[in-house]
């Protein structure tokens, strides 16, 4: 399951130690993937995928696969619920 950011981290710093942008094409993951991964996220109900870069970390005990940009969430259709079920895969 992906998720997008709130607004409210919007200008925020995150974990890697940038400032977050809606408009970007970022994500936060748990450890498994490194600062600076591009993973390719695609939607599994419009099979639509984008590439993001991990810039942050989700929290302890988050059941969430990847949470994403609002851009990134747009481009892979994910549409006003702002939950998606995704596959994410390491992009070369």
């Amino acid at each position: 399951m992906a998720t997008h950011y709130s607004d409210a981290f919007q200008g925020k710093r995150n974990a890697k130690g940038g400032i977050f942008d809606q408009n970007g094409l970022t994500a936060a993951t748990h450890e498994k993937y490194a600062f600076g991964t591009k993973v390719k996220v695609t939607n599994l109900k419009t099979n639509k995928s984008v590439v993001v870069t991990v810039t942050d970390r989700l929290a302890a005990g988050n059941t969430t696969l990847i949470d994403i940009s609002r851009r990134a969430a747009r481009e892979i259709g994910m549409g006003r619920a702002g939950r998606a079920r995704v596959s994410v895969e390491v992009h070369p």
